[in-house]
């Protein structure tokens, strides 16, 4: 799998492979140490939200899996042991509810935070959401900065303030 790097401006420049840092760091802190080993899943049926998604975060210094529905996620869920999982309401298969559902009842991944993404914002969305576990909720089409913060208040130190370094 491969993710972007960027350069200062935000522009998309060339590809690394997964598990590589997205930016190079000439200071080093520890915020950018955090980032750099926080694992992160996107379920997604829309190939454009999961590589959205992927962009955002691999430029904030997450390692990012990608999976195309529910099925496809809970295989990938043993072998990564995200940190947090993004998880999309409406997809063919075994839809959101149901794959947080699975992943809630499990006592090896039950503690692993899940945020839902749904086009659909309504409260009815949002208490099904808790109801099978969710920890919290994103409409889609979200921006960098609301996907970043949604991670920021699931993983507290996980996302470095603005215009701190990220360590290579």
């Amino acid at each position: 799998m491969r993710v972007t790097q960027t350069e200062e401006n935000g522009r998309v420049t060339g590809t690394g492979q997964l598990g590589q840092p997205a930016h190079s760091n000439q200071a080093g802190g520890m915020a950018g140490r955090a980032v750099a080993h926080r694992k992160i899943l996107v379920i997604d049926d829309s190939s454009t939200i999961r590589r959205t998604a992927e962009i955002f975060l691999s430029q904030a210094g997450c390692q990012v899996m990608l999976a195309e529905d529910g099925f496809d996620a809970l295989a990938k869920i043993g072998d990564m042991h995200p940190d947090l999982i993004f998880c999309d309401i409406l997809m063919p298969r075994l839809d959101g509810y149901q794959t947080c559902s699975l992943i809630k009842k499990s006592p090896r991944f039950h503690a692993i935070p899940v945020i839902m993404l749904s086009s659909r914002d309504g409260v009815f969305d949002r208490s099904r959401g808790r109801l099978v576990g969710a920890h919290d909720h994103l409409a889609k089409p979200f921006t960098r900065e609301a996907l970043l913060q949604a991670v920021e208040a699931c993983l507290p130190g996980a996302v470095p303030e603005e215009g701190a370094a990220v360590a290579a």
